[in-house]
């Protein structure tokens, strides 16, 4: 899920890392949209409220969206400088290093700044949206441009160019490819919605705190893929030996 690249990826890595990190940025956006009152899984929105801002002349408040922006922007490109980096360096999971980074900066929000001022909120919505641009090149880049968990326009727009392509498409091997991108899309919204509902009911009880379940969610996936790697590592040394 984290190792595989190029060729060596297949359909199931992108679902499998695709459903975990859309049910992550579901928790992450409730949780912004609850406890900050901001976007935080994507951009769009925050141009608007700019362009808003500007236009009343509020100057001052249009600043915050521009940073809101600049911050989804430098968690995008730390996220592949990391990944360019590993691969360089030729390391096992290139992919890990942008989820630790996020791991960290979710769990230094749930901890440090939690009973902040309102400049917390501020580092606290910058820090959000920054996860998400590390967590949507993430992906992105993994899955070579196939999964994108926290753009849901766009996604909306291929399943439906998708959904309509299925009346043309007769030929079976094109057939089966398009039914695994409509289950790819699918799954992604899904999962975000379920990620969203869920972390709405968990911050009625544990506000920003919420964003733990994330965080678990994120470590198991690590977890989880090194477990695999070293089982199926043990397994051929057996079976060489044997």
């Amino acid at each position: 899920m984290l190792r595989h690249r190029g060729e060596r990826r297949t359909f199931v890595h992108n679902l499998k890392l695709a459903s975990m990190l859309s049910f992550v940025a579901g928790i992450v956006n409730i949780t912004g949209v609850l406890g900050l009152k901001v976007l935080t899984t994507n951009v769009t929105g925050h141009f608007a409220y700019f362009a808003e801002e500007i236009s009343l002349r509020n100057y001052g408040t249009a600043t915050f969206f521009l940073l809101f922006i600049f911050s989804f922007l430098a968690g995008s490109f730390v996220s592949n400088f990391l990944a360019e980096w590993g691969i360089k360096k030729k390391l096992p999971m290139v992919y890990a290093a942008p989820m630790v980074v996020e791991v960290m900066i979710l769990a230094t929000i749930c901890v440090v700044f939690y009973n902040s001022s309102s400049n917390g909120t501020l580092v606290m919505a910058c820090g959000l949206l920054f996860s998400m641009g590390l967590q949507n090149s993430l992906v992105t880049r993994a899955s070579q441009s196939v999964v994108r968990t926290t753009h849901l326009t766009g996604l909306f727009t291929d399943l439906g160019i998708e959904l309509s392509q299925l009346f043309f498409y007769r030929e079976k091997t094109a057939r089966r490819k398009l039914s695994k991108s409509i289950y790819l899309k699918l799954a992604i919204i899904s999962f975000f919605f379920t990620g969203c509902v869920a972390g709405g009911l968990v911050y009625q009880s544990f506000q920003m705190f919420t964003l733990w379940i994330a965080i678990a969610v994120l470590l198991f996936a690590m977890l989880y893929d090194s477990m695999r790697f070293w089982y199926y590592y043990l397994k051929r040394k057996v079976q060489y030996r044997a």
